[in-house]
């Protein structure tokens, strides 16, 4: 039984049973029942009047109670004037202010972290209490090479490539480096948030190319400056030497002559190949910033073509050249693509050896080409270390050819692959875009 309907009750019992009295008054003493029903009139009215002060905090209480369950803080009560009253409805209010404004608040916070995370450079996982992706911003998907809509619901574990791997094994007290292609270089680490009371986890991924290559070419740049000037200096001063040591020949008995001239000889070609070698080095080093203009990618590839149509003939490797229609014109320098799209057509014929195919496509949307060979592949601990300065899998390599090619495409923030494709060729590939 609810409060009112006591006071109800109540109130019907004590003014029945003025009545009653009233009633046994009412012949034996007149002024009596005239006092007992004024008595009666004055209580019912200030009943009427206790019911609706009794009442409306209740009515105001319930409504207030409803607003607060439904969420909605912007409904207030208006002062009536009564102090008791008054003073509830001030506090009601202040309250619902506060939790508007906290509930304002959480909205705005909720919306800025949203937005960082969906503007991060950094890729970011946040994974559901069992460890599958719940959500994922635009840098993860760039980076897992994947679309959120393949990516939610998935365990962090059974994503493709060396991703699953190294997301399986990941703890907060060991972040892990995945190295993709040869070339793009991440970290992977992760970490706890409570939400709803209860620890839930998410993966920050973190891309270490840019930053790697920077401190890798800086290293090897010094090495190679310093090691230019030494060798360039000796071998300068030795071959001077060498080349005077000449007009002594005559003097020398005619038997001794030939094998002292063929010495000297074979020191300066060593000397001269020497200078060459360490040239090659300081080359890479001295790669000047690309100068673009609007070029045709069709004419340098066929300008590639015709420089290695004799050792394709030689070779027996047919070439398959497969543009798209009309001129690909695209911003860069002419030059150092060149020689960037010779090395890597290059490596292909190496990889090829003899008796092989090599095709060349383009494609306008999006601008790019792909250069793929039947060779016999790419190892997979080869792939990861191909773009590193000097490794190379040939025996008397340097390994700065796919090392130049790096630079120059990263120069022009051309991406770029080289990777095994499903039908066992081998294909580089090149987006302008």
């Amino acid at each position: 039984m609810s409060l009112r309907v006591k006071f109800i009750l109540f109130v019907v019992l004590i003014h029945a049973v003025l009545i009653v009295l009233a009633g046994q008054v009412m012949r034996t003493n007149a002024p009596l029942f005239v006092g007992l029903e004024v008595l009666l009139a004055i209580s019912i009215l200030l009943t009427v009047q206790l019911y609706k002060g009794f009442v409306r905090p209740f009515h105001l209480i319930a409504a207030g109670t409803e607003a607060i369950r439904a969420k909605d803080f912007s409904m207030k009560f208006v002062p009536v004037g009564q102090r008791e009253m008054d003073q509830l409805i001030d506090v009601y209010n202040h309250m619902i202010e506060e939790l508007r404004r906290e509930r304002v608040t959480q909205h705005e916070k909720s919306y800025l972290l949203e937005s960082l995370i969906q503007a991060s450079p950094a890729g970011v996982l946040l994974l559901t209490f069992d460890g599958r992706i719940e959500g994922v911003n635009p840098a993860a998907e760039r980076m897992l090479g994947l679309p959120a809509a393949q990516l939610l619901g998935e365990q962090p574990a059974y994503l493709p490539g060396d991703w699953g791997s190294t997301l399986a094994n990941l703890s907060e007290q060991m972040p892990q480096v995945v190295q993709l292609s040869g070339i793009q270089t991440y970290r992977a680490h992760c970490s706890r948030f409570i939400d709803r009371g209860f620890s839930r986890r998410f993966i920050v991924l973190e891309e270490l190319t840019q930053e790697l290559i920077r401190q890798e070419k800086q290293a090897y740049e010094k090495l190679i400056r310093m090691m230019s000037h030494e060798i360039n200096n000796s071998i300068g001063a030795v071959n001077s030497i060498l080349q005077s040591f000449h007009h002594y020949a005559p003097q020398l008995r005619p038997d001794d002559q030939p094998d002292f001239t063929e010495a000297l000889d074979v020191s300066i070609s060593r000397n001269t190949h020497l200078a060459n070698f360490i040239a090659d080095f300081a080359n890479l080093v001295r790669l000047p910033l690309p100068q673009r203009q609007p070029t045709d990618v069709h004419e340098l590839l066929r300008t590639i073509e015709r420089l290695l149509h004799v050792q394709t003939e030689r070779r027996r490797i047919r070439w398959h050249p497969r543009f798209a229609p009309g001129p690909l014109v695209v911003h860069l320098d002419a030059q150092q693509l060149e020689q960037a799209l010779l090395n890597i057509c290059k490596n292909a014929l190496e990889a090829i050896g003899e008796d092989g195919n090599l095709w060349v496509r383009t494609s306008p949307e999006p601008a790019s080409i792909i250069i793929e060979n039947d060779g016999p592949g790419i190892a997979p601990d080869v792939q990861r270390r191909l773009f590193t300065p000097f490794f190379s899998t040939k025996r008397d390599g340097q390994g700065i050819g796919l090392t130049l090619v790096r630079d120059i495409l990263l120069a022009h923030n051309f991406s770029f692959e080289l990777a095994p494709t499903p039908q066992g060729t081998t294909a580089f590939t090149i987006r302008f875009a």
